[in-house]
């Protein structure tokens, strides 16, 4: 049998690369941070090199470099989820947080709190109060092992002042791909309060078979007016460093108050993360296809080894996002990502940082070559064990 690519990338090869995931915590195996250890595209490798060997990506974002990162991303969203986006309604900002900040600021009720299910993206719930916003939690439920929406308490949010929503799909931390009956029950609440929703789509190109994203804008044209969308390459192509993601207007009213008011917001995106992002869009498709694979073959390894080694740990499958969700509730452990880390050497992230609904929980990366994916959850049911 041969040996894939990825699985040769080694420990001290990700060490010499100096990324955060791997040095912040010394020896320990990096699970926690939203980074892959797969590289990137070939396509923007090339382009990088290119742009630096000629100092085009060192000046600021050109006019026809936004046109051509506008148009790959138009085909790339077109091509992926059947979304007909026109060019000039794609915005380069810095990074989906920057898109929130946008969101908070330009299209919500001055003052009022935000909606956030949780569990959630850490910085979704301490970015609001930055922004003197408050944040309305509203905990997922459980149906049949799969998270879901429950709409009442959404509603009553809504009722006690709220008035935006951030909606990630694909989930991150719990990996559901939310459905489009589901996304438009959801819109029908919005709607019905006159609210409005910030849709953060940064992991929509990372779904596996059986799943497919759908854009929550093109749920309905209210959904479509109501609607602020972010978007990435910086998950599916692990480019986060290089900051320049996409804000996707589809309401007359917001380009007006784009046109106005956006101009901060684009002047901070990276010339060199919009040539990666062109490139990746453009020219990446059968590399993520290739990682996708790669991706959904370690899914189903790490239900396999948490079947035998974390026999106590409940795993919600993940149907999109390279983040498990690991319920360690019923071990006793008070905090599971200091445990691991102190008796594993292993650093996921504690669920409690993404709501009080992921208390006793772990946030866990599963974009590892997959022999350090075996060894980490290996060493974690020892550690696991021998309490």
């Amino acid at each position: 049998m041969s040996v894939h690519t990825f699985d040769e990338i080694t420990v001290e090869s990700l060490r010499a690369a100096n990324g955060k995931k791997w040095v912040e915590f010394g020896s320990a195996t990096g699970a926690w941070i939203a980074e892959m250890d797969f590289g990137t595209a070939p396509a923007v490798q090339s382009t990088l090199r290119r742009a630096v060997e000629t100092g085009e990506g060192l000046g600021y974002l050109p006019t026809r470099s936004r046109a051509a990162l506008q148009s790959a991303f138009s085909g790339f969203v077109d091509a992926r989820f059947g979304w007909q986006v026109a060019p000039a309604d794609v915005r380069p900002i810095v990074d989906v947080l920057s898109g929130l900040q946008a969101a908070v600021r330009l299209t919500s009720r001055p003052g009022s709190p935000v909606i956030l299910p949780t569990p959630a993206y850490m910085p979704f719930l301490t970015l609001p109060g930055a922004l003197d916003r408050e944040v309305i939690q509203v905990p997922l439920q459980r149906e049949n092992g799969r998270y879901v929406y429950d709409l009442d308490a959404l509603d009553a949010a809504f009722a006690a002042g709220g008035h935006l929503l951030v909606l990630c799909n694909p989930h991150n931390p719990v990996g559901r791909v939310l459905e489009r009956s589901e996304l438009q029950a959801i819109s029908e609440v919005v709607e019905r309060h006159g609210g409005r929703v910030f849709a953060d789509e940064i992991h929509a190109p990372l779904t596996y078979p059986g799943h497919r994203h759908v854009p929550y804008a093109t749920i309905s044209p209210a959904a479509a007016a109501h609607t602020f969308t972010a978007m990435s390459g910086s998950k599916a192509f692990n480019l986060p460093g290089l900051k320049c993601a996409q804000l996707v207007l589809s309401s007359d009213a917001d380009r007006e108050t784009w046109s106005r008011l956006g101009g901060p917001y684009e002047d901070q995106a990276s010339t060199l993360g919009a040539l990666a992002a062109t490139a990746a869009y453009a020219e990446g498709g059968a590399w993520l296809d290739g990682v996708l694979d790669y991706l959904d073959g370690n899914r189903q390894t790490l239900t396999e080894l948490a079947a035998e080694h974390l026999p106590s740990a409940v795993t919600t499958e993940l149907e999109g996002t390279y983040l498990a969700w690991l319920d360690l509730t019923t071990t006793g452990l008070e905090d599971p990502a200091r445990f691991f880390r102190e008796h594993a050497d292993v650093a996921a992230t504690a669920g409690s940082l993404c709501g009080e609904a992921g208390q006793g929980f772990l946030r866990f990366n599963i974009a590892l070559p997959r022999p350090l994916l075996v060894e980490a959850i290996t060493r974690m049911g020892a550690a696991l064990a021998g309490r």
